[in-house]
């Protein structure tokens, strides 16, 4: 069993919570928003978000237990994190649970603490990442991506 089948925070903020716990993920939530309604994995298909939770740690964001947001971390646990498919539904924004999420993310979970390097990619919220410690790339010149455009 790895660290990933174990990993459990639960954090409450007045009617919201938000937990690791896989169980209480809602995929139909997941995959409608993704494939549907972000910019970033339009058209993707549910077998490949399935497999992208069960290879990360998730966090669902719930009121009165309905999914209203998600983000999952890809890491190794010790040197590097990646932030990905984060969102919050339409009709929950502007209350702050982004910016909850990523303070629990980035200050409240002890595994995710001391990496030497968190990454991310944004098209629009770059503001809200910035107050966690994000910057434009320093080194540019040393990154490199690999990307398959056929993919769903």
């Amino acid at each position: 069993m790895s660290l990933l089948d174990t990993l459990v925070h639960e954090f409450q903020k007045e009617v919201f919570l938000i937990s690791t716990e896989k169980s209480k993920l809602d995929i139909d939530v997941i995959h409608e928003y993704l494939s549907k309604r972000s910019y970033w994995a339009e058209n993707i298909p549910r077998d490949i978000i399935e497999r992208s939770i069960q290879n990360s740690l998730c966090f669902g964001i719930y009121h009165n237990n309905n999914q209203i947001g998600f983000a999952r971390v890809v890491t190794d646990f010790a040197t590097f994190g990646y932030l990905g498919d984060v969102f919050i539904l339409e009709e929950y924004r502007g209350q702050g649970l982004s910016k909850w999420l990523m303070d629990c993310i980035f200050n409240k979970i002890p595994e995710l603490q001391g990496f030497r390097r968190w990454s991310l990619a944004t098209a629009d919220a770059h503001g809200l990442y910035e107050q966690f410690g994000f910057t434009a790339l320093a080194r540019p010149e040393r990154m490199m991506e690999k990307i398959n455009f056929t993919k769903y």
